[in-house]
């Protein structure tokens, strides 16, 4: 009976079901607003409601003097000083029987009026008309009339004014707590009085979650891994007949982009259990002590929700390491990371709580977060291969009406370096690109312009070029294809272009590199000959050279020094690394002014050796560098299979990759690609 009342019970903390109290029927809500408006009535219906002048019939003075005072038929007047009014009563006996008064009321004389006014007429000051009364009396000789000054509302406005205070202190305070209390109740999660509540949303049971792990693609090893954990919840004597116990935390590592807290939403939506999620800067706020209430709160609703998932997105913001040095230092954010620490695997532990994190840099986050029994796994969630990044494209192609010639096979080697993110970006632009043309389906030449969208940039088609720049920039990006070309463990041309896009650069050369995770000597001096082609040929051609080539000298400094630095490939400096993934000693160098000076001396060795070996690859091929270059002036976008047309079959044997066919090249002649991401070369720059 016990179980059934908690199962009846409404759940305060589910604000994602909308299904709570169906068929119950509620009774009429109170709200204050009808006060306010009973007191709005009550205000304009004395304001258009003046009971004590409804049947007085307006005059004017001089009519008042002579037909009535000078008559003798007055019996008194009001002399009403805060509206400057004179109301005015007659005799009965005159009333009825006066000729005035039958023609007045066109015999309809009112009776029955003593004790009530008949007459009333506005002067200008009540001052000045009582002088000029007095003086009437003195001239014609008659009885002065009773007269009573009186003030009407009087009475009345004393009390609005106590009333208006009132109530305007009544309404700041019921906004006041609306606001602090962060919803109509005054009980939301962002008030002051709810400050050190935790800010977590919850997905029940009853909440539907539209992601599921089928909507996941190229992740298939994280997913083995977060579906266990699942089904431990969902199954747990499955697991611990055998003595096992359940994983206390999972966290999950990886670039931007690669689908951390995507993973984290189809576990919600596929898990029977109760979820929270709340991401780790949510814990932060500007008043001491309130990180570490929420995170007591948080596991304090995960203890009555038992077993259940916390999801920490971005748990950096309160994870980084603890008193690594004194001018970052934040002593409310580690005491909030105590706070998680001492919940997460304290004296007295939880059981059935399990903490779901994501966060793309596992370098700055505290040891002792990163512990076996906090964290129990670590799932590391890389940019996905060739087959990951084809299987993403079919989730996100779904919605898209895509043409029947469409290779999705050949659009994800295309793509190296893509993240799942990447890929939904490409997809929604084809999509966009073909509805701007207005086109039926989208096919493979949008994917090429979305590409090069998203790599380079939008395409400067009004840019204007001077013929002589031009002719640099097809001679440089001929210079890096000739030597991709001709290098063997250089990567595969798949187009160079000399149309500008972006910001600042004017042309490109893409590549399609290997799926490999090792690189050895060789291959890394033939990618930094490459690099040097577009430099080489500048100063073979033209005897001088331009600002074009400032991300390539950016490039190939950087991989030179992980040569001799990182790497520890360099006869003179030795099997030694420099490389510090904590960054411990960021201000300092590890090492002396001595071992500096050698590592910038082989650097400068590398770099001019590399230099001389382009130099004489493109000396040798002449001929076929100029052929490319008044192509690409002619053409301005050379596919791989133009360039074997004109200079012939690459000498090693590389798989052919069209990034799209013949026909379709020559419909799209503008499509080019951005520097940014190691497979596609920089291309030439203009200068800042």
């Amino acid at each position: 009976m016990a179980q059934d009342d908690k199962k009846n019970r409404p759940n305060f903390l589910d604000r994602g079901n909308g299904n709570d109290d169906k068929g119950q029927r509620r009774g009429p809500r109170f709200s204050i607003y009808w006060i306010y408006a009973l007191i709005a009535v009550i205000l304009i219906g004395y304001n258009f409601l003046s009971l004590g002048s409804a049947d007085v019939t307006q005059t004017t003075e001089l009519e008042f003097k002579k037909n009535m005072l000078l008559q003798g038929d007055v019996e008194k007047m009001d002399l009403v000083r805060n509206k400057e009014i004179v109301r005015v009563y007659i005799k009965n006996d005159s009333l009825l029987t006066k000729p005035f008064y039958k023609e007045k009321f066109k015999n309809n004389v009112p009776n029955n009026v003593n004790g009530k006014p008949v007459f009333e007429f506005p002067v200008a000051d009540i001052k000045s008309f009582e002088e000029r009364l007095a003086q009437l009396y003195k001239d014609n000789n008659i009885q002065e009339v009773p007269v009573k000054p009186t003030n009407e509302g009087e009475w009345f406005g004393p009390i609005a004014n106590t009333l208006v205070t009132i109530l305007l202190f009544v309404g700041l305070w019921v906004l006041l707590m609306r606001k602090v209390g962060g919803g109509p109740g005054g009980s939301g999660p962002g008030g002051i009085f709810n400050i050190g509540k935790s800010r977590a949303q919850l997905f029940d049971k009853g909440t539907k979650v539209s992601i599921t792990f089928a909507d996941v693609a190229g992740l298939d090893e994280a997913k083995v891994e977060v579906m266990e954990i699942v089904d431990f919840l969902k199954n747990p004597k499955k697991y611990t007949a055998l003595g096992g116990k359940i994983p206390k935390g999972a966290l999950l590592v990886g670039p931007p982009g690669t689908g951390k807290t995507l993973l984290a939403k189809a576990m919600a939506g596929e898990a029977q259990v109760p979820f929270f999620t709340m991401s780790g800067s949510e814990f932060v706020e500007m008043f001491v002590g309130v990180g570490a209430s929420r995170v007591r709160d948080l596991f304090k609703q995960a203890r009555e929700k038992a077993p259940c998932i916390i999801f920490i997105d971005e748990i950096d913001a309160i994870g980084r390491a603890r008193g690594r040095n004194a001018i970052m230092s934040n002593d409310e954010r580690e005491n909030t990371l105590n706070q998680l620490l001492v919940e997460m695997d304290g004296f007295a532990g939880d059981a059935g709580i399990i903490i779901l994190a994501a966060t793309n840099r596992p370098d700055v986050l505290d040891s002792a977060l990163l512990r076996p029994g906090r964290f129990d796994r670590q799932i590391g969630i890389d940019k996905p291969d060739v087959k990951g990044r084809e299987a993403i494209f079919k989730v996100h192609l779904k919605p898209i009406k895509t043409s029947e010639k469409l290779d999705i096979h050949k659009l994800a080697e295309q793509t190296p370096g893509f993240a799942g993110a990447d890929i939904a970006n490409v997809c929604n632009e084809a999509a966009l690109i073909a509805a701007r043309k207005n086109k039926e389906a989208v096919d493979m030449g949008d994917f090429q312009d979305a590409i090069d969208r998203v790599i380079g940039g939008l395409e400067k088609k009004n840019k204007i070029i001077s013929p002589e720049e031009k002719e640099i920039i097809a001679y440089h990006e001929a210079g890096h294809a000739i030597c991709g070309w001709f290098l063997e463990h250089a990567y595969p041309l798949l187009k160079v272009t000399i149309v500008p896009r972006g910001t600042a650069a004017l042309g490109y050369a893409q590549y399609t590199p290997k799926e490999q995770y090792l690189y050895n000597t060789d291959q890394l001096m033939d990618q930094i000959c490459m690099t040097l082609g577009g430099r080489a040929s500048e100063d073979i051609f033209f005897g001088k050279i331009s600002t074009g080539a400032s991300n390539d000298l950016q490039q190939i400094t950087r991989m030179a020094y992980a040569m001799v630095t990182v790497y520890g490939m360099n006869d003179k400096v030795g099997n030694i690394s420099f490389y510090d993934p904590s960054q411990e000693n960021m201000f300092t160098k590890p090492y002396s002014e001595e071992t500096g000076k050698l590592i910038d001396d082989e650097v400068r060795k590398i770099i001019d050796a590399a230099y001389e070996r382009t130099k004489s690859l493109l000396l040798e091929k002449r001929v076929e560098v100029e052929k490319l270059a008044k192509e690409l002036l002619t053409k301005e976008v050379l596919f791989q299979s133009d360039v074997e047309n004109l200079i012939g079959k690459r000498p090693y044997e590389e798989k052919k990759l069209l990034d799209v066919d013949p026909e379709e090249a020559q419909k799209h002649p503008d499509g080019s690609v951005s520097e940014g991401v190691p497979p596609y070369d920089s291309g030439i720059k203009a200068p800042h």
